[in-house]
């Protein structure tokens, strides 16, 4: 097929991973992984709380590839409800975990914000569930076309 590719991956292990207040979310997965001996993990839910959150947004009319002036980077230092997190742990060029987090969160007035997440710090609690993948020849590395790390795919 033209304009993807893909690759069997089938479900293995989960784990319910407690994050406690204080800790970076992003650095504990990958301490959580290595730890676990997980290669391939995507998100299934997180729930909590989240303070000190870094993200970006694409801004409107960007082009590709994505570069720093094309994006919105947010730092908000408040506490918020985490309502979810989204994305993968795949191995890098170098086979060190990589983490892709996309975040939702909302403000004390109901208002949702999410984008691209770099990190963000445990407010109260932290309880995300990822489960294990079994696969093979999966990597993230640099897009030259879109400008961000994204997964490549062996033949």
């Amino acid at each position: 097929m033209q304009g993807l590719w893909y690759k069997e991956a089938k479900t293995a292990r989960s784990f319910i991973i407690k994050i406690l207040p204080g800790e970076l979310i992003a650095d504990k997965l990958v301490e959580a992984v290595k730890e676990l001996d997980v290669q391939y993990s995507v998100i299934v839910s997180a729930v909590g709380s989240v303070t000190d959150v870094k993200f970006r947004g694409i801004k409107t009319g960007a082009t590709l590839p994505i570069t720093v002036p094309r994006m919105t980077v947010h730092q908000i230092a408040y506490p918020m409800e985490l309502l979810g997190l989204n994305g993968n742990i795949f191995p890098d060029e170098n086979g060190e975990p990589d983490c892709h987090l996309h975040i939702q969160m909302s403000k004390s007035s109901g208002e949702v914000l999410g984008g691209h997440l770099f990190n963000a710090r445990v407010f109260a609690s932290c309880e995300i569930m990822i489960t294990e993948l079994s696969a093979d020849g999966i990597e993230r590395h640099v897009s030259k076309s879109a400008g961000t790390p994204t997964i490549f795919i062996e033949d």
